[in-house]
């Protein structure tokens, strides 16, 4: 049970994050403030429901406890609440408050963050709120209460950003000009930006006062500050963005009401039970995988101390990357003892580990197999002397033996283990028994047969009715010698490719 608390932004699709826009698409109950725009409870499910809670001034609205006790309500009842909030969640959203109650009733809470119309409106309206040797500090206050804010540290900042202040504004005006603000002084009333409803009042704080009945512009940005007299015209869009941005969730909820259950180790299933979640799938992670360091750290060692005997460095995995370069480190050094080293590395999630540690690859193989590098291999291997850090056990022998076979010196060392967990978790298990599971993916091949392990003799029979899909061809082979099958098997053997071929299933 997840209780989302979600920054809509400006209030329109057209100012929404990609993640935020995911998440709505799960939503099954939506806690929404008063500004929203219709065009976002859109985005959720038809069968999601919608709850009004938002507070504007001068409006009947729920009270504070009220909302906090709905969300836990909710939360108990439902796996995905979102609580949708203007402008972003912890800029004078009372997210300390809801996020303290759905806590304190043992739900999960998540954060996306949202683009505050504090900085966005001014941008959208043409002022730039910092500018050299015009404004180098910006604060941005609420003006709901203004006889509570310190004033004379208030008036020393060079712009000021007010939110919730239109009716409070005159009041605003007065305190700053009786701490020495000039009555010239720049005032930019910002309504409603970035709809298409959006007026600007741009002005000087004496003008302001001087104004007699002044209309309520509510709700507005105010800026404050010399900027606020140097607007920049800027142009619109020459497309329809929100149009452009709509073909993106259709790709992303394929999966959407499907169960998957991951197997990859639970260190490294994060980003890829992501990237499902957003793809709208419901993810259950089984790690059949546990990545720890090898049994003696001496054979790494004592490579790391020779490491200007070698012509290549291979590296065939994040793991591999990750385990080396934190040994290298471990001994006071750094990717400089590399210098004289060529680089290969199988896969692209490979090559971005490396890249992690300001290293490029020399060659990496058009597909991402350990058979492609030998067989692309960018020189004559006859002579050449490699050392391979590796997983310590189980790892395949194809890349040794083919370039020993071409008369190359090949030293294998062990960077790090990986290891069948000692158990699974009930819940996930009963899921799995009860037939709750659509898919399930497999990384490698080590990740089958330890889920062979973990479940027992009678693994094929629990995914008698869930797709197989495989990272690989090895790890499609393990599938049909273990599970009897494989449904699916991605073309690009990454994780990318491992979620692009669920998407293709459905």
């Amino acid at each position: 049970m997840t209780v989302y608390f979600v920054g809509a932004g400006l209030g329109s699709t057209r100012h929404l994050t990609l993640e935020a826009w995911t998440c709505l698409q799960q939503a099954e109950v939506v806690l929404y403030d008063a500004l929203i725009s219709p065009s976002l409870l859109e985005l959720t499910p038809r069968e999601c429901l919608r709850v009004a809670v938002g507070k504007r001034a001068r409006a009947e609205a729920l009270s504070q406890a009220e909302i906090n006790q709905l969300l836990v309500n909710y939360g108990r009842q439902y796996r995905r609440v979102i609580r949708l909030k203007s402008g972003d969640p912890g800029l004078f959203g009372r997210l300390h408050q809801e996020l303290e109650a759905v806590l304190k009733a043992d739900l999960e809470a998540v954060v996306i963050p949202g683009v505050s119309s504090a900085l966005a409106a001014p941008l959208l309206a043409g002022l730039c709120v910092t500018a050299k040797d015009v404004s180098q500090s910006v604060a941005i206050l609420s003006g709901h209460a203004p006889e509570t804010l310190p004033w004379s540290a208030i008036a020393q900042m060079e712009t000021l950003i007010f939110l919730m202040a239109t009716r409070s504004l005159r009041s605003i005006v007065e305190q700053l000009l009786k701490q020495g603000r000039s009555p010239t002084e720049g005032l930019a009333i910002l309504q409603w930006v970035g709809q298409p409803q959006q007026q600007f009042w741009l002005g000087t704080l004496e003008g302001y006062l001087n104004t007699p009945h002044f209309p309520d512009m509510a709700p507005a940005v105010v800026v404050i500050g010399a900027i606020a007299q140097k607007r920049y015209p800027l142009a619109s869009l020459p497309w329809a963005l929100p149009d452009v941005l709509s073909t993106v969730p259709v790709s992303m909820s394929r999966l959407h009401g499907k169960t998957i259950l991951v197997t990859r180790a639970a260190s490294q299933a994060s980003s890829f039970c992501e990237q499902l979640k957003a793809a709208g799938a419901s993810v259950l992670e089984m790690p059949t995988l546990e990545i720890v360091p090898p049994s003696s750290w001496q054979p790494l060692d004592q490579a790391l101390a020779q490491l200007d005997t070698f012509d290549w460095l291979v590296l065939t995995s994040h793991n591999a990357v990750t385990f080396f370069m934190e040994r290298l480190q471990h001994h006071g050094k750094d990717s400089r003892a590399l210098a004289g080293l060529k680089i290969a590395v199988v896969g692209s999630k490979t090559a971005q580990t490396l890249s992690s540690y300001g290293l490029m690859a020399d060659f990496m193989p058009s597909e991402f197999v350990a058979d492609a590098l030998v067989a692309e291999f960018p020189q004559p291997i006859a002579g050449l002397r490699f050392l391979f850090p590796r997983v310590e056990t189980g790892g395949r022998a194809v890349l040794v033996e083919a370039f020993t076979a071409a008369a190359a010196e090949v030293v294998e060392v062990p960077a790090y283990n990986s290891r069948c967990p000692q158990g699974v978790d009930a819940e996930v298990l009963a899921a799995l028994q009860a037939g709750q599971v659509d898919m399930v993916t497999f990384t490698s091949s080590k990740t089958v047969q330890h889920f062979c392990q973990l479940v027992g003799a009678k693994a094929a029979e629990l995914l008698r009715n869930v797709q197989i899909v495989s990272i690989g061809p090895q790890t499609s082979q393990t599938c049909r010698q273990l599970l009897g099958r494989v449904d699916v098997e991605a073309t690009e053997y990454t994780l990318e490719g491992l979620v692009q071929a669920l998407l293709q299933m459905t």
